[in-house]
């Protein structure tokens, strides 16, 4: 019994340890990488990064429908994310999980989920995880963060503790945010992401 134990622990380390992994991503100071890529937004239309851009910048998050992290972050992402517009600054979630399309992240499976988030945002399929490579991203919810001439300001998570919002003492992407806005040099330009691995098939 306490070897099945220990295999099934190793199990989950091993499938916490996979949020962690990480690639060559984006560097901070890189243009937008495939701006005008045309990917299906959950209304049936084909969206691109650059519409969904606003005056000040563009937040692009790597995002899903059923990642324990995601689910737990989701107050905080909807509230960043009207943060985000409130100031201008567009947003579009990306689901790349390519692996999973047929299941929990199908496209109706999407519909469904920004639905019942009354998501007032984008929120698009990556197909063939074809951006999250373009930006080495690896995990839900994963964030970048671009200025108004599409430049990387931010890359990392919403804040510094994803597990418990209550515990929260840096509120990282909302902090950039502002700190972008107002002509000043991000003071925390990356942090690390926790989440669910990026399904890539």
């Amino acid at each position: 019994m306490k070897f099945t134990q220990a295999i099934f622990l190793s199990i989950i380390i091993l499938s916490i340890g996979s949020s962690f992994i990480s690639s060559d991503t984006l560097p901070i100071g890189s243009s937008l990488p495939m701006g005008d890529h045309k990917m299906n937004d959950i209304h049936g239309r084909e969206v691109t990064m650059q519409e969904a851009k606003k005056q000040n910048g563009l937040l692009v998050m790597f995002s899903c429908n059923a990642c324990p992290y995601v689910i737990r972050n989701q107050e905080r992402t909807k509230a960043v994310c009207s943060f985000a517009m409130q100031n201008n600054i567009g947003v579009i979630l990306l689901n790349s999980n390519e692996n999973q399309r047929d299941d929990e992240d199908s496209y109706d499976a999407m519909k469904a989920y920004a639905a019942s988030q009354d998501y007032k945002w984008y929120y698009a399929v990556d197909k063939a995880n074809a951006v999250a490579d373009a930006f080495g991203a690896n995990r839900t919810p994963e964030c970048f963060l671009f200025s108004s001439s599409l430049k990387l300001t931010y890359h990392g998570a919403i804040d510094d503790n994803p597990t418990n919002p209550e515990n929260v003492t840096r509120q990282h992407l909302r902090e950039a945010i502002r700190e972008m806005l107002a002509g000043k040099e991000v003071s925390v330009k990356e942090s690390r992401s926790v989440g669910c691995a990026i399904k890539r098939r």
